[in-house]
């Protein structure tokens, strides 16, 4: 008796192709059509992002380090370093928080100005925390890197997403996006920071989106925005394009006043 001959699974269940170099089409299309409809399920109309160093720790993380550091007898430049950042950990927790609060509290039936972060530690939690501890939903974008960034355990769960691409989860960023708040942070945060800056100078992103440096000190530091304006390398105009602060109030009341002014007003296009 003849042997019936094997199968092959249709393409859309065959793992090998899927995971193939022809594939990658699919891949990437699927990291566009699969959060799109979450989003809509979950009637997510628009985020406030925080975007922050995943190294930054909490305030009773900091102290609990340092205090460790001193029993032990040893170095504590670094661990009081540490201490020092966890105020923007703390700052990052309290406007997510608030902002949170404040969005619960308007009228549209929609969930309006959910706070996101990429999904990760350090400002990243301290966002989707600060969230949380206002009952709120919230998104985290989170990326598969070699060593394993772990999700936050403050994302709403339904609302976690992993992603391959960096370009597809910079893309849901941007395209979600009606506030940004920039902590310090690195590479990845100093290339978040400059692609939306970018996209805005450029007139890409045509929709106002407020955007805030939290950490006067820091950002002077770091990038000499005024040495830019200088030398002709970008326009002084350009220099309107954020708000810096190291205030908790002065960021929340600028950005939701830009909100209600230009999203709640007159809604825009997305990008």
């Amino acid at each position: 008796m003849s042997k019936k001959p094997s199968r092959r699974p249709r393409a859309y269940e065959d793992q090998d192709f899927l995971h193939s170099p022809d594939a990658r089409a699919l891949r990437i299309l699927s990291e566009y059509v699969e959060p799109n409809s979450r989003f809509k399920h979950y009637r997510i109309e628009d985020t406030i992002i925080f975007f922050g160093s995943a190294r930054i720790p909490s305030r009773d993380d900091a102290e609990k380090a340092l205090a460790d550091v001193k029993a032990a007898g040893g170095d504590s430049a670094a661990a009081e370093r540490r201490l020092d950042m966890s105020q923007y950990y703390e700052a990052t927790r309290e406007l997510a928080r608030r902002l949170t609060e404040w969005s619960k509290g308007l009228e549209d039936k929609g969930r309006r100005f959910v706070v996101c972060s990429g999904g990760g530690p350090g400002i990243m939690e301290a966002a989707n925390r600060g969230a949380s501890e206002a009952r709120g939903i919230n998104v985290g974008l989170n990326i598969s890197l070699p060593f394993e960034q772990a999700d936050n355990p403050h994302i709403s769960r339904e609302l976690v997403f992993e992603f391959h691409y960096f370009f597809m989860r910079k893309f849901w960023f941007a395209y979600m996006a009606k506030a940004v708040i920039v902590m310090p942070g690195g590479f990845g945060t100093l290339d978040e920071l400059f692609e939306l800056l970018t996209l805005l100078q450029t007139g890409k992103i045509r929709k106002h989106m407020p955007m805030v440096l939290f950490g006067s000190k820091y950002w002077a530091e770091v990038i000499n925005f005024n040495a830019l304006e200088k030398y002709g390398t970008i326009d002084p105009s350009d220099l309107e394009l954020f708000f810096r602060t190291d205030s908790v109030d002065e960021a929340f009341e600028f950005v939701t006043e830009q909100l209600k002014t230009y999203s709640l007003a007159s809604p825009g296009a997305r990008l």
